[in-house]
């Protein structure tokens, strides 16, 4: 698939609102952004403003980036009602060529994009201390309608957990969920810093607290982008 297919691909989903205008973030993001250093934060594939929004609201300023004109627009409009337009960056790019900058953000996000071929240039971006946080469907033996029915589009078991450890893994977890759209998928997810030596601190635990069910700042509608 050219990457003028998969943009066309997108713009049409986003234009028919077959893709969900105003998703939420993951609670396990909201769990750690506060832990995360203050700065300017990165989201790829920003599709609709599932995470850029998040940030904004959480003080950052953000370079939100996607292929797709359409979902930009959306998303602009879904800042802009919350009052945080101006706190982002809306930027239309190629992610598979975009230009990352080193050493820039102080939080790095992507949802269900497989950014594994330019992992190591998003490490990069990170400041010293500062956080990644990825997710992204899974291949599994159970039916998950959510996500693409390529498996090369999909993660397998461990993968995300294996490239990020360059990095200090804080949170990561693979497992089956129901989000409220309906579509069951397998997703994995991590949290990991830009530190290294065999004595870290690491943020507060709330304990008896399941992450899925933690999070702060306002909800907004559930979805995903597969």
């Amino acid at each position: 698939m050219t990457d003028r297919t998969i943009r066309s691909k997108w713009e049409r989903r986003f234009r028919e609102g077959s893709y969900p205008t105003n998703p939420d973030p993951s609670p396990v993001l909201r769990r750690y952004m506060s832990a995360a250093p203050d700065g300017r934060a990165l989201d790829v594939a920003t599709g609709t403003g599932r995470n850029a929004i998040a940030l904004a609201e959480a003080g950052y300023t953000v370079d939100a980036v996607d292929l797709a004109r359409t979902g930009l627009a959306i998303a602009r409009g879904n800042a802009a009602d919350v009052g945080v337009d101006d706190r982002i960056n809306w930027i239309q790019g190629d992610l598979s060529t975009y230009g990352l900058p080193a050493e820039r953000y102080a939080l790095v996000t992507v949802s269900f994009f497989r950014c594994l071929d330019r992992f190591t240039d998003l490490i990069e971006a990170i400041t010293p201390g500062g956080y990644l946080f990825v997710e992204h469907h899974l291949r599994s033996t159970d039916p998950t309608p959510g996500g693409s029915s390529d498996p090369r589009y999909r993660l397998a078991a461990n993968e995300l957990l294996r490239a990020s450890l360059g990095l200090t893994v804080l949170h990561y977890d693979e497992g089956t969920e129901r989000p409220p759209d309906g579509k069951s998928r397998a997703t994995a997810r991590v949290v990991a810093r830009k530190s290294t030596g065999s004595r870290q601190s690491y943020p507060t635990r709330t304990v008896g607290v399941d992450a899925d069910d933690e999070g702060t700042g306002p909800s907004r509608r559930g979805g995903e982008r597969s």
